[in-house]
């Protein structure tokens, strides 16, 4: 069995805002595998999924971000669940908004349900996708940034974002962390980057490279 812990705040005041992008990743998990009502268990809202093949359980911590590590913990205890099988979907400001990382294990990064999650478990060995919400800006505070909802163009990237861990998280059951990491820790836009970077090969200057740009643009 696996485990996909999606982490945020519960209540109506907290959907759309950056800190709660882990419960819409299970939220559109349920939509795509077809999951129904949720339970009350482990101090949160509990559903499973058959993904190919394998029981999945999605677990919405519903203890508030900063206590999330309760529910991961009575969950991994109940089913003496290896940390491996367990997964931790949450939002990262050190990655631009839309970036999906995954990793097999590591520190919190700052990320409160997630350190909250170590000090519970006593381990970091265990996977977790970390969603981009970007940094506060100016002289904002983080903690007020990550309560704030999106822009519409960043809107537009978390919903492809969302999409895309979604994916993720099936390979990660499917077919283990490496396959996961590989396929989808790259950034997806890097190549158009690189190629809307690049400089003409055939030396062309002033004009000519302005009408290029214009072209690419």
């Amino acid at each position: 069995m696996k485990l996909v812990v999606g982490l945020g705040n519960p209540g109506k005041a907290y959907e759309g805002t950056r800190h709660n992008i882990g419960f819409e990743v299970l939220s559109q998990m349920c939509t795509r595998f077809a999951i129904g009502n949720l339970k009350s268990k482990f101090k949160g809202q509990v559903g499973e999924a058959e993904i190919g093949g394998k029981k999945v359980l999605l677990l919405y911590p519903l203890t508030f971000m900063n206590l999330s590590g309760q529910a991961v913990k009575a969950a991994v205890d109940f089913y003496k669940l290896p940390l491996a099988d367990l997964i931790l979907v949450c939002d990262d400001l050190s990655l631009e908004p839309g970036r999906i990382r995954i990793r097999s294990g590591g520190s919190a990064g700052g990320q409160k349900g997630l350190l909250n999650t170590i000090q519970q478990l006593g381990s970091e060995a265990f996977p977790r996708l970390r969603i981009g919400i970007g940094s506060a800006p100016g002289e904002r505070s983080a903690a007020d940034y990550v309560l704030s909802t999106f822009s519409k163009s960043e809107r537009a990237l978390m919903d492809v974002a969302v999409m895309r861990a979604v994916d993720a998280i099936e390979a990660w059951v499917g077919s283990g962390i490496d396959v996961a990491m590989n396929r989808f820790n790259p950034d997806p836009m890097s190549e158009q980057k690189q190629k809307s970077r690049r400089i003409p090969s055939d030396g062309a200057s002033g004009l000519g490279n302005a009408e290029t740009s214009n072209k690419t643009n």
